[in-house]
């Protein structure tokens, strides 16, 4: 990958709830990260658990109906998906606890690399400076700054 000519490819981790707002529902507050994708800029570090998440939602009924109208496959979102990844092992459990189990994923992968964590799940963005306090930096697509 490429690099910011500031410094170095920033890492990051993306919930799934993200990529959905990026892949199928083209949230026009994923567009910095889109353009941070295609410049090569960050590191999007993912495992194989959280692509396994994805495709699974990605059959959900609802989800299902969005990619129906959108004109859109399962299978298309996730070569998007795997064309900007980089799939990493699973991390070590961190030293904070997220209140939805099924984040702590991206929590610990996040913490285990200092990346920068984008969800827009309460459950991890009320732990904002429990995650700032080891070195990353959760947000919402919204507040992304490339």
């Amino acid at each position: 990958m490429g690099s910011d000519p500031n410094g170095p490819v920033r890492p990051i981790v993306i919930d799934t709830n993200i990529v959905l707002d990026l892949f199928v529902f083209k949230d026009p507050a994923t567009q910095p990260l889109k353009q941070a994708l295609a410049s090569n800029n960050i590191r999007w570090l993912t495992t194989q658990a959280m692509r396994d998440e994805l495709e699974r939602v990605l059959s959900y009924p609802k989800i299902m109906t969005r990619l129906a109208v959108a004109e859109l496959g399962a299978e298309s979102v996730l070569q998007q998906f795997d064309a900007h990844v980089r799939l990493v092992g699973v991390a070590p459990k961190a030293s904070v606890t997220c209140r939805d189990p099924d984040d702590q994923k991206f929590i610990d992968l996040a913490v285990l690399h200092k990346a920068a964590l984008l969800s827009k799940d309460r459950a991890v963005l009320c732990m904002k400076k429990r995650l700032l306090a080891l070195s990353v930096r959760s947000q919402t697509a919204m507040d992304f700054e490339p």
